[in-house]
């Protein structure tokens, strides 16, 4: 069809609501804050059919009312024959329309406007008014257009168009989600502004006495006229001025100049996962001793190096990194990105004794990266994870000759001032890695990576960069019969990128004796939170090989929550940490995954539709092996005792025990004890095998004879209740923040019922509503976007959202036989 006569045939006046008027920034003080401002809010929707595309829009067409962030696919019925497969989550994709009438103040008309999409999924492309600003294939990379020549300024309205194709599936191996799932702002600028992500802030000398900052900021001029500034960088710590420098220049018409400015910061505080002290640069801009731009970037001070032989080493004290890998989305929620959600999913890593993200297999929300400054972690920031060579059909690999030098340079101008990045990944499993012509390919990312950034090391996940018979490992290391993958051997890398294969971890300086080590995929574990097999001291490998289908399995599409099942290509959890936590020269390592994601449930496929692979499941509840990392990745008191205590009368159970900062453990069957264990050289865990006896279960951890903790197991009766436990009982009244409240099914003692599958249902009362629900069930159908669902172990998840008003949220859970319960949340 033709766009352009589209967009014409559609009323400027469709959109009754989301009228928005931008004011010019009055106040000095309020310069930066008010440059950007949030457009998110009453945007119209349409969607296409889903499977076929039939690309039209018209004055007939029926639109909803809604607010971005926004994923159209999480909103359907999960289904077998979806397109996008079983590895997408069997959520469909399609065509969708968004639009927004808008009016800019008549003020502006001097000044520069321009609409910012943090993200687009995908293969998008904007108009305003007619006027056709652009087209974005990558759905994680954020763009900006100009759209002040094609503008009303003053009471007429402008209206803005955003198509988005996610139709040709497959084009992910994971869920994606559809349509503008992230951030939208609009910013008004003087015609002479800093430029987009135009900041570069470096610190290349550290001490405990004094840390240079060296300022690299581009200048805009879209004057038609040459222009004499004056430019000064001032750092604050918080609300205090730090230092300041000021230079004077001169710009030509229509032209950008990088401005290179230096400051020293004395005593400064330095950024670390402890305490990720943060500054703030504002860089002003004054024409006739009159500020007319303020642009402000966070930074940190720190210093850091992967050493050979040392490993990770911050601020000259060696950190080994404990990280975990994180896709996109946000469970229930989707795709759409959400502060306060990423948040919640980062103090659950952070609890469990995290330090570290990997952003698979894309660049992420810029929330991410910002929590993760302020929170304290790790960030290995991953740009492909295809280059050329396409994983799936329709995947971007389509666009990578035209796109990626333009994508790559973007996510790096974009994230390169964040302290939390601490390596560049510029692929993710390559097809090309085992050829010369992914070495040419990974020679050009390099290059562009460090002309942008020299501050950080830059690898690739390699699977794996020693090419090799892992089954015969010990064998081939004696023969000395090992290839290095080209990619691995080429030189380009400043990391050497492990996915996987911990058997030649101990190897590595043998193999690489002049790169330092990351592991930048490992485990691959998968469990069933709740779901246990009756005997736990077996390994399995499922499947049995990855291109082969699995036939075998548990009932229910189940998978035991010990740590006992694996993928062919992966280990169990304690296997690989014992590796890393033993050598020095072993940097760190990122578990796939932290979270379970939507999408990729292997070892099945449907009626499966997300992953087994997390530390923790689709609802944010913990699977049992999170305790084992926080045994040995915190300074926590650790005694943790599973599984559940209802079995058959007489069934042996294995029970496990994770346990930290003790010599044993004693556990004991209704007041008799059935033994003490201890760990014994490098084991993580210890194990009791014993008949079921109703009852109560009790452990005691000791140190030295004295008691350390004491945990209880008691047998539960029939359902009888419900529990409400909210993360937050207070939130802000922004239409935005969220309370996450966990329904606890328990008998009538008040005893927690593991084995109930209880449907509930909700309603809430208030200027709120329901936004997503979950029990973390891989194979459950129920939408997450309704008022019911079924529990999995006993639990279940509700995310209820604030509304604009100030007030009470009532949330109530119902379900056949029990006893309801109602939780309030305030907003304000």
């Amino acid at each position: 069809m033709q766009i352009t006569k589209t967009i014409k045939s559609i009323s400027l006046l469709a959109v009754a609501s989301g009228l928005i008027l931008f004011n010019s920034c009055a106040k000095k003080e309020d310069a930066f804050t008010n440059r950007k401002v949030s457009f998110n809010s009453d945007w119209s929707f349409y969607l296409n059919d889903s499977i076929v595309d039939k690309d039209t829009i018209g004055n007939t067409t029926k639109w909803r009312t809604l607010d971005v962030p926004h994923d159209w696919s999480i909103e359907g019925k999960f289904d077998e024959k979806s397109p996008a497969g079983y590895g997408g989550g069997a959520l469909n994709g399609g065509l969708g329309w968004y639009k927004k009438s808008f009016k800019v103040n008549a003020a502006d008309s001097s000044k520069v406007t321009s609409v910012i999409f943090d993200g687009v999924y995908k293969d998008s492309e904007v108009w305003v008014n007619g006027h056709y600003l652009g087209k974005r294939p990558n759905g994680y990379i954020g763009f900006q257009y100009d759209m002040s020549p094609y503008l009303n300024y003053g009471e007429k309205n402008n209206e803005i168009i955003v198509k988005v194709d996610n139709s040709k599936q497959p084009n992910s191996r994971w869920y994606s989600g559809s349509g503008i799932f992230r951030n939208v702002w609009i910013e008004t600028t003087d015609k002479l502004h800093v430029g987009q992500w135009g900041t570069y802030i470096t610190t290349p000398k550290v001490t405990a006495e004094k840390a240079s900052v060296n300022f690299e900021t581009t200048i805009q001029n879209q004057y038609a006229e040459e222009k004499k500034a004056v430019i000064t960088t001032t750092i604050f710590k918080e609300d205090t001025k730090v230092t300041s420098v000021t230079q004077n220049i001169t710009i030509g018409a229509n032209a950008n100049q990088t401005l290179k400015q230096s400051a020293e910061v004395e005593t400064p505080i330095l950024w670390s996962v402890e305490k990720p002290e943060l500054y703030t640069a504002v860089t002003e801009i004054s024409l006739d001793d009159k500020i007319i731009d303020q642009y402000k970037t966070n930074f940190g001070i720190r210093d850091f190096k992967f050493d050979l032989n040392k490993g990770f080493i911050l601020n000259g004290k060696q950190v080994k990194i404990k990280g975990v890998c994180l896709h996109h989305d946000l469970g229930p929620l989707g795709a759409a990105i959400n502060t306060r959600a990423i948040e919640r999913q980062l103090e659950i890593m952070k609890e469990m004794g995290v330090n570290g993200i990997r952003t698979s297999h894309n660049p992420p929300a810029p929330e991410l990266l910002d929590l993760c400054d302020k929170m304290g972690f790790i960030v290995m920031d991953e740009a492909f994870d295809m280059w050329k060579q396409t994983k799936t059909k329709y995947d971007y690999g389509n666009d990578w000759d035209k796109w990626h030098k333009k994508d790559l340079i973007d996510q790096l101008l974009r994230d390169r001032n964040h302290p939390s990045i601490f390596v560049w990944s510029i692929g993710n499993e390559i097809p090309e890695q085992w050829n010369e012509k992914g070495v040419e390919i990974a020679k050009e990312l390099a290059a562009i990576t460090r002309q942008y950034d020299k501050t950080r090391p830059l690898t690739a996940a390699m699977n794996p960069p020693v090419n090799m018979n892992i089954d015969a490992v010990t064998l081939q290391f004696e023969k000395k019969d090992v290839s290095i993958n080209p990619l691995a051997g080429s030189g380009v890398l400043d990391l050497i990128g492990y996915n996987y294969a911990h058997q030649t971890y101990e190897h590595h300086l043998k193999n690489f004796p002049n790169t330092p080590f990351i592991a930048t995929e490992t485990t691959s574990g998968l469990q069933t939170r709740g779901y246990y097999d009756a005997v736990s001291d077996t390994i399995k490998k499922w499947p049995v090989r990855w291109d082969l289908k699995f036939t075998e399995g548990n009932p229910g599409n189940t998978v035991s929550a010990y740590d006992q099942v694996q993928t062919p290509w992966g280990s169990t959890h304690e296997a690989t940490w014992k590796v890393i936590k033993k050598h020095d020269f072993l940097s760190g390592m990122y578990i796939w995954t932290g979270f379970d994601y939507i999408g990729e449930p292997t070892p099945y496929e449907w009626p499966s539709i997300s992953s087994y692979f997390g530390i923790v499941d689709l609802a944010g509840f913990p699977k049992d092996v999170y305790y084992m990392y926080q045994s040995e990745w915190t300074d926590k008191t650790v005694l943790h005792i599973f599984p559940h205590w209802n079995w058959k009368a007489g069934q042996t159970v294995d029970v496990w025990a994770y346990y930290n900062k003790a010599d044993e453990v004693e556990l004991f069957v209704n007041g008799k004890s059935v033994g003490k264990r201890s760990k014994k050289g490098d084991d993580l865990h210890v194990i009791w095998r014993i008949p079921f006896e109703a009852g109560t279960l009790k452990a005691i951890s000791r140190k030295g004879g004295k008691v350390v903790l004491e945990k209880e197991i008691k047998t539960a009766g029939n359902p009888s209740q419900l529990k409400l436990t909210a993360d937050r009982s207070t939130i802000k009244a922004d239409k935005s923040d969220l309370s996450f409240i966990t329904v606890d099914i328990l008998d009538d003692k008040g005893t927690f019922v593991p084995n109930a599958n209880n449907e509930i249902n909700f309603s809430l009362k208030g200027n709120g509503k329901i936004v997503g629900v979950c029990s973390g069930d891989p194979v459950s159908h129920e939408s997450y976007k309704g008022n019911k669902h079924t529990a999995l172990a006993g639990k279940c998840l509700v995310i209820v959202q604030s509304g604009d008003q100030s007030g009470r949220l009532e949330l109530t859970a119902k379900a056949n036989g029990l006893k309801q319960a109602t939780i309030v949340i305030t907003t304000e």
